[in-house]
């Protein structure tokens, strides 16, 4: 049965991939199903905040562990043993622990220079134009030329490593070219990372890739599969983290004009305006978990084996848990958004995906009179995955 508000002419059906402004659709679900089990995809949903927490919260009953499927297929085998996203607790700890140090606040620190520099080569690159492509030309490289630094691989193969992150995050800009198959790829860039973590166990070096290989867990080293898996995680999901959240936040400000003149008279207003755009326009705004016994939410059963989607895009337009969710405020406080999740699987890469963010979008607004979104945005999957995004810039 389809629930219809007259008020609204919204329905409780919806593409998953839609990519229409999902707000309307998210207040309808959160007051009339805010545990819904739809009948096309046989998944539950799940809308509120307070219910979204709670779940990310108890990773015993909401299982993240994905590997059995994802090593059905030969070329993701690899990338399943080290990727501690599709993995419960104790392995998730362990593998995840090995890797936190590198995201840490002084690694942030030290990072910074870099960053401000990777940022301004592209910017200079689009110096000079009236209208540029921010995807292309900012959001989308620089997250791999970071991690590509970080991770110790050769600046020589940034076109490679770009090349594989469109291809396997799905934000693969030109038209032109035929599109690749993703387990090809990610067959390349296993056989690719084998050699470097060979290399780098031969021949250790200052990047994480090297106190990776060194690292031990209870007295056993990493294996190369495991590290293989590490490594692709950081690329590709801390691509795709950092080059959303710059797309985000410029159509944010942009839609916000007053916010906007805040943040470029006070840079140091920039944490917040991040911090918002994660809330009122995160890319993540679903995860998918399987319930591994029959569990109780807001007053309906879920049996065990099912698939759940937690809306954490609609967590985070609830007014139980953000006064006016629908406004946008820079300077809102406490924001206890879950644009990067909660709990054990909360992001790894957050502090990275907020550097790369308030240095993009410090640099770009210092560098520049003006930005103005220009018709002709693109999305794909949902209302905040940008494929394109043309702007209009006055350069400073």
């Amino acid at each position: 049965m389809t629930s219809h508000d007259e008020t609204t002419g919204v329905t409780a059906d919806r593409s998953l991939v839609d990519s229409s402004d999902p707000a309307p659709w998210f207040e309808l679900m959160r007051r009339r199903h805010p545990v819904w089990r739809d009948d096309q995809f046989g998944m539950w949903h799940v809308f509120r905040h307070a219910d979204v927490e709670a779940a990310l919260s108890d990773p015993a009953t909401f299982s993240s562990d994905s590997r059995a499927e994802m090593a059905a297929m030969p070329a993701f085998r690899p990338f399943t043993r080290g990727n501690f996203m599709v993995m419960d607790p104790p392995g998730h700890r362990r593998l995840r622990g090995l890797v936190a140090t590198a995201f840490g606040r002084r690694a942030m620190e030290q990072l910074e220079p870099l960053v401000t520099t990777i940022v301004d080569d592209l910017l200079d690159d689009a110096k000079g134009a009236g209208e540029l492509e921010l995807v292309t030309e900012l959001a989308h490289p620089m997250p791999v030329f970071v991690l590509a630094d970080l991770l110790g691989l050769p600046r020589s193969d940034r076109p490679l490593l770009f090349t594989w992150a469109k291809v396997l995050t799905g934000v693969d800009v030109s038209a032109a070219a035929e599109p690749a198959d993703p387990a090809s790829s990610l067959g390349e860039m296993n056989t690719y990372l084998l050699d470097h973590i060979t290399r780098r166990r031969r021949s250790p070096g200052p990047d994480l890739v090297s106190r990776l290989v060194q690292a031990e867990v209870d007295g056993d080293r990493l294996a190369d599969e495991e590290l293989v898996g590490i490594v692709s995680l950081l690329l590709i999901a801390g691509h795709l983290m950092a080059t959303m959240l710059v797309a985000n936040s410029v159509l944010c400000l942009d839609g916000h004009p007053e916010q906007a003149a805040a943040v470029r008279a006070d840079p140091g207003a920039l944490p917040g305006a991040i911090e918002e755009v994660l809330r009122y326009r995160n890319s993540a705004d679903r995860l998918v978990r399987t319930t591994t016994r029959e569990v109780e939410v807001a007053g309906r059963a879920i049996p065990a084996g099912a698939r759940v989607l937690l809306w954490t895009g609609s967590a985070n337009r609830d007014p139980s848990a953000f006064p006016d969710p629908e406004r946008f405020d820079v300077t809102r406080s406490p924001n206890r958004h879950l644009g990067f999740g909660h709990g054990v699987h909360f992001c790894l890469g957050a502090p990275l995906g907020r550097l790369e963010a308030r240095v993009a979008l410090g640099r770009l607004l210092a560098r520049t009179g003006s930005v103005r979104v220009l018709p002709g945005v693109e999305y794909f999957g949902s209302h905040s995955l940008i494929r394109k995004l043309p702007i209009k810039v006055r350069w400073a």
